[in-house]
């Protein structure tokens, strides 16, 4: 994917309208679009300014595919006694 020339700003605003209008149906595209926009920028203290809306993002993306954290088994305290 080609990204025209940003400044440092235009991406941070770009990742930061990416975070607020994503949807359910759009958060892998917008992911990779702000990851593209991420790798793009020139400087560490500039990625550190993205990364509460790339953690956002992140989770979004769990939090829609459905998938649960966890073995499948019950916790103990649901566990029969025997």
């Amino acid at each position: 994917m080609k990204l025209p020339m940003l400044s440092a700003a235009d991406k941070h605003a770009e990742i930061r309208r990416l975070y607020f209008r994503t949807t359910k149906q759009t958060i892998h595209e917008d992911l990779a679009k702000a990851l593209d926009l991420l790798k793009s920028m020139a400087s560490e203290e500039e990625r550190e300014r993205a990364t509460v809306y790339m953690e956002g993002l992140a989770q979004m993306r769990r939090d829609w595919s459905g998938k649960k954290k966890g073995s499948g088994k019950p916790a103990r305290s649901q566990q029969k006694k025997r």
